[in-house]
């Protein structure tokens, strides 16, 4: 690490500003991990960029070899100049008009990508009023979030390796995952290691969500959803896991509403469900019927009410699981099904008509057996 050089976020932007341009400090120990990283690869062809660069935090690193920042924030580019001089620095809009050329590079430089893009869901609405979608993004690389776009500039760059954050529903998100098809065809994924938003002061004010910090290296042969399902992921501080380790409740149910139906007089409604993430924020059984409920098939009640017990003891699910689907160990689940339809009773009085549940298993009784249930379920991922 360079010594006596203290870096900071973009301390001139109003929160705002650091929203819509995704400026935010990147912890030491983080930028130490990404170098670490790259180190096997660099050689005198090898030429480090990165696009996105801020006030320079990836940068604080001590290693020889050729340097290139880049920020579309002319304040961040002119502290860059003055606390980098050794660093050969630009000031432009690294989503419009991609090439190497606006970087200075030839086609025979081994470009190695690094840093910590900005990752804004411009549709979001969670953020609504916050954000906004005001960069100019060449329509090849276009998406509903920059950070995507930035994944697949770094495509568009030809770059040799790239070892960036980004938030890990890119990959584990079959929706996300088909965004990056033009990356994902030409790169595969190498190395991880998975942390918490919630260690990032600003960016994380509510729930907490998985990054990961990616180590990609380019590859004809690239990565299929079905590479990624069988990925072993890596916690800072957790036990490794894959997708193909669970089993998820979309197989059992209905997660978002069906079209062109209205519900009848004794139907149950439940809330559209996304990731365990949006479970924690969102409503589980709800009274009004509008375009984001479900009508739910009363066969499968047993799953919705799952769910719901699911949400009221997700504390148990530790933070790498967020962006996930709810999971499920069914034979498991109807072993203890009983517990969980007695805990449902206690909460939502009206379920009582629909269900048949034992009055003889106490409320005591049926937590103790839920977190029973959860702690075969989550094993060692189980936060105690």
């Amino acid at each position: 690490m360079i010594p006596n050089r203290v870096l900071y976020n973009q301390r001139h932007l109003k929160y705002q500003d650091k929203i819509n341009l995704g400026a935010f400090y990147t912890p030491q120990k983080y930028v130490n991990i990404v170098w670490d990283k790259i180190k096997p690869f660099l050689n005198n062809k090898s030429v480090v960029l990165d696009s996105s660069c801020g006030y320079g935090n990836f940068f604080n690193y001590e290693t020889i070899c050729q340097k290139k920042a880049n920020d579309i924030d002319p304040v961040a580019v002119n502290y860059m100049k003055k606390f980098f001089p050794d660093i050969e620095v630009f000031n432009k809009n690294a989503l419009s008009n991609v090439s190497r050329d606006i970087f200075n590079l030839s086609a025979d430089d081994e470009l190695i990508i690094i840093g910590n893009p900005p990752y804004n869901d411009t549709t979001s609405i969670i953020r609504n009023g916050i954000k906004k979608d005001n960069m100019q993004v060449d329509y090849d690389i276009k998406t509903r979030d920059y950070g995507i776009s930035f994944l697949l500039s770094y495509a568009k760059l030809n770059a040799n390796i790239v070892c960036v954050l980004h938030p890990l529903s890119y990959l584990i998100k079959r929706t996300n995952f088909n965004l990056l098809r033009r990356f994902t065809n030409n790169y595969k994924l190498i190395d991880n290691v998975i942390i918490d938003s919630g260690t990032f002061k600003e960016t994380s004010k509510g729930i907490s969500f998985p990054i990961i910090i990616a180590l990609y290296k380019k590859d004809d042969s690239g990565m299929d959803y079905d590479f990624i399902q069988n990925y072993r992921f890596r916690p800072i501080n957790g036990h490794d896991f894959a997708l193909k380790d669970f089993d998820f409740i979309p197989n059992y149910i209905n997660k978002y509403p069906l079209k062109n139906i209205t519900p009848e007089e004794n139907d149950i409604l439940f809330w559209t469900m996304r990731d365990i993430n949006a479970l924690k924020r969102n409503r589980t059984f709800v009274h009004r019927f509008g375009y984001n409920t479900i009508i739910i098939d009363k066969t499968k009640l047993d799953y919705y009410i799952y769910v719901d017990v699911f949400k009221r003891f997700s504390y148990l699910i530790p933070y790498y699981f967020g962006n996930l689907d709810v999971f499920i160990n069914n034979n498991l689940f109807q072993e203890y099904k009983k517990y969980f339809l007695r805990e449902i009773v206690n909460r939502h009085f009206f379920l009582k008509k629909h269900i048949t549940y034992d009055k003889n298993i106490s409320v005591k009784e049926a937590e103790e057996n839920i977190l029973k249930y959860f702690s075969i379920l989550i094993g060692d991922h189980y936060v105690y």
